[in-house]
């Protein structure tokens, strides 16, 4: 019988302390939960708070400035210090025209301005009052696209493709610049334009054929 006792006693024991550590461990994991959500939580809110003030609806200092973009007058309420490549992403909506380094140094942003190219990363939209700009989304269409484009889908001069419509702007406008005959030539005139996927031999192709046909 005490041997029957003591084993039913070392039982419960045994019993009480596995639930002993089930509920050590439960309540571990617990505290562990809160004690990661609730930082987490308070990062939250400052980001909440930023993205309201971001989004005022009107801009202290903001100026009138009219463009002609791809032929179509346009006029704007511009902060002073809006490059033109944020002008016509953000408030015109054309996408087209990317932003790569927002430096000056890659040329995805390429624009013409009264014909000549122009990173449009490194000017103020305010500097270009009444002035002629023209996009990738000017130069042709869907149907109708200008000689470069088509010939830069005929060549595969692209692969990701984010760097394209700086290419072609730049490429258009070395149709009207000075210009040897060599590729060499060619590639001297377009190293303002960088493609990180290396598609060079192709876009430098895409530009003698249509300097040829031209």
């Amino acid at each position: 019988m005490d041997d029957q006792k003591g084993s039913g006693l070392d039982a419960k024991d045994s019993l009480l302390g596995r639930v002993s550590r089930r509920s050590f461990l439960s309540q571990l994991g617990a505290a562990g939960v809160v004690a990661t959500t609730r930082p987490l939580a308070g990062a939250q809110a400052p980001a909440a708070v930023e993205t309201l003030e971001m989004a005022e609806p009107t801009v202290a200092g903001a100026i009138s400035v009219s463009l002609r973009v791809n032929g179509k007058a346009v006029t704007l309420q511009l902060d002073t210090r809006t490059t033109l490549l944020d002008c016509l992403r953000e408030h015109m909506q054309l996408t087209g025209t990317k932003k790569g380094c927002d430096h000056g140094q890659c040329g995805a942003c390429t624009v013409h301005v009264n014909g000549r190219r122009v990173n449009s990363c490194l000017s103020l939209a305010v500097m270009h009052e009444g002035d002629e700009i023209t996009t990738i989304e000017g130069l042709g269409q869907p149907g109708s696209l200008h000689p470069m484009q088509a010939a830069f889908v005929a060549h595969d001069g692209y692969q990701c493709g984010y760097c394209t419509s700086g290419q072609i702007m730049s490429a258009v406008a070395l149709l009207k610049e000075p210009c040897g005959p060599a590729d060499a030539d060619v590639k001297e005139l377009m190293s303002g334009n960088i493609c990180r996927c290396g598609a060079y031999p192709n876009i430098v192709a895409a530009i003698q054929d249509v300097r040829q046909k031209a």
